[in-house]
């Protein structure tokens, strides 16, 4: 009797409704995963929070479980900057004994706390009792992924560039950071493939309420973004974005909006 007084019948759930588990130690991901999911739930690990953001960008999920402190940049620090209008609800989780993280990480925006090791049938009571209450968000959060999956990207050698989300993925799918005047230069080249842009033309195009005025400006941009069109294989950056001496750069891929 004690047994099945302890048991916790299986939930029935929407099979797409999908976790994301971010801790950098493989035994509580891979643990509080295999509970998760034998609970009827679709989910995802990750180690650290650069495999998060990738995550994120790749699908749509319900509710994100994130571990406080991981090496290099720590769960409060992720948590900080999320979009808090298209970003899933976040459980964050720390050592017993750290309130501040709890204080902290609910000013933050976070929509519970539980304390590390977490009991995984705790842990799934507060999963089931935060989507119950996010359940409006999440529905405007699914109708804009599928708003998002009809938009139309500008596609190269592999690579794929979404101009209203903002964002650059290689040809291994992995998000690439841009800052702001890397993504006005590239959406500037890629929509004029294959003729020569000079500095000038560039420097309109791309510059921000502070760029500066002269030509080297663009030479450094430009130097920068070819370091992040790199492959992993040493193909791209050079290869794309081609200097035509004494008269400016030319993208030399084809591209396409689809």
């Amino acid at each position: 009797m004690q047994t099945a007084a302890l048991s916790d019948p299986i939930e029935t759930v929407d099979l797409e409704t999908r976790l994301l588990i971010v801790d950098d130690d493989p035994g509580i991901r891979e643990l509080t995963a295999a509970f998760l999911v034998s609970h009827g739930y679709v989910v995802d690990v990750a180690e650290d929070a650069a495999a998060m953001r990738t995550a994120l960008v790749r699908h749509t999920y319900a509710l994100v479980v994130l571990d406080v402190m991981m090496p290099g940049e720590d769960g409060l620090s992720v948590l900080r900057s999320l979009e808090r209008t298209t970003a899933p609800p976040v459980i964050i989780m720390s050592v017993i004994g750290e309130e501040v993280d709890r204080i902290v990480g609910l000013e933050m925006g976070a929509d519970d706390y539980i304390a590390k090791p977490a009991n995984p049938r705790e842990l799934l009571a507060r999963i089931r009792s935060v989507l119950r209450r996010n359940q409006p968000r999440l529905d405007m959060i699914a109708a804009a992924a599928v708003a998002s999956s009809a938009r139309l990207y500008l596609r190269f050698a592999d690579w794929r560039l979404d101009p209203l989300g903002r964002q650059l993925f290689d040809p291994d799918d992995v998000l690439i950071n841009l800052s702001d005047g890397e993504f006005r230069l590239l959406i500037a080249l890629v929509e004029h493939p294959r003729r020569v842009l000079t500095r000038d033309f560039l420097l309109d195009l791309s510059r921000g309420a502070n760029a500066e005025h002269f030509d080297r400006a663009i030479d450094v941009q430009i130097s920068r973004l070819r370091r992040k069109l790199q492959r992993s294989d040493g193909r791209g950056g050079d290869d794309l974005v081609r200097t035509v001496r004494n008269e400016g750069y030319m993208f030399t891929a084809d591209v396409e909006r689809r």
